[in-house]
């Protein structure tokens, strides 16, 4: 199939695209990696008015550090630079063991961070894993800018916080601090394809080896991203066990609301949410305690 008409609009600095995106609104999409929109454009699931074309600006990709022990990722940045910085794996390392997951390296090729997130795909691994480190995102418009906490961007299913006139430009994530732990779990049917259920997960540690925080997020478990906060909560100040992962698995499994699909029943979601969640907090958890 091919796409619908449309103007496409290459911008050649950040206040053209968003000057485009202020004047077309909700008529004009952002392209940069392509990923998702060509082919909801292909099959006339969208039909913009215009396309900003804002590959050019390469201010808006690239990881960096910042003072304050934040990563901030630019937008623009592709999944396979994220994959490839070696500072991933030191500073993010629940992105790091989730990458592999996120389709198929010839879409990490092109796919941006920023597009990703954006799109707010609900199956999508990255959203969750930005829920569940409790990352900020920077929007910017032609009248101004604003942060919004990941917790708030994902209003439902292929929607977001962005107004119409509004671009991501950037994400920060919180460095892995000392004595904590993370891991990524899925069960999807291939490699690469959307996750039946994903779980990504955090433990921190304090001093006396108790658990200091928590934080546990799912895709494709709701119409949007999941933070399972109750879960979480409930392993604060414990010296963790088992016992303490089962309960925490069961609170996952009563949180959420599944869709089901032809691939799965939304109870066998469920199941797999408690399976997934207590094999993903055992292996954070022994992360943490042989943690620096």
């Amino acid at each position: 199939m091919k796409p619908p008409p449309f103007r496409l609009i290459i911008a050649k600095t950040l206040a053209e695209a968003l000057a485009a995106k202020a004047a077309y609104g909700e008529d004009a999409r952002f392209l940069a990696g392509g990923q998702s929109l060509v082919p909801a454009l292909n099959f006339r699931l969208l039909e913009p008015a215009a396309l900003i074309d804002i590959n050019s600006l390469s201010e808006l990709a690239g990881v960096r550090r910042s003072g304050d022990g934040y990563i901030r990722i630019g937008a623009l940045t592709r999944f396979r630079d994220v994959e490839r910085d070696p500072s991933t794996a030191r500073d993010l390392p629940l992105i790091h063991e989730a990458l592999p997951h996120i389709a198929h390296p010839q879409i990490r090729n092109r796919g941006t961070f920023g597009g990703n997130l954006a799109h707010s795909d609900p199956a999508s691994e990255l959203p969750a894993i930005v829920v569940a480190l409790g990352g900020r995102m920077h929007a910017r418009s032609a009248k101004g800018e604003r942060w919004i906490a990941a917790g708030d961007f994902f209003i439902g299913a292929l929607t977001s916080a962005l107004t119409a006139d509004e671009m991501l430009v950037e994400v920060e994530l919180p460095a892995a601090p000392p004595r904590s732990g993370s891991c990524f779990l899925e069960v999807a049917r291939r490699r690469g394809d959307f996750a039946i259920i994903g779980v990504s997960c955090t433990v921190r540690l304090g001093e006396d080896g108790s658990c200091s925080e928590a934080r546990i997020g799912l895709c494709n478990a709701g119409a949007m991203p999941i933070l399972a906060a109750q879960a979480g909560q409930s392993l604060l100040g414990r010296h963790l066990t088992t016992a303490d992962f089962d309960e925490a698995a069961a609170l996952v499994a009563a949180a959420i609301e599944p869709g089901g699909s032809i691939h799965a029943s939304k109870e066998f979601q469920r199941h797999l949410a408690a399976v997934l969640t207590k094999r993903a907090l055992t292996n954070a958890h022994d992360r943490a305690r042989h943690a620096h």
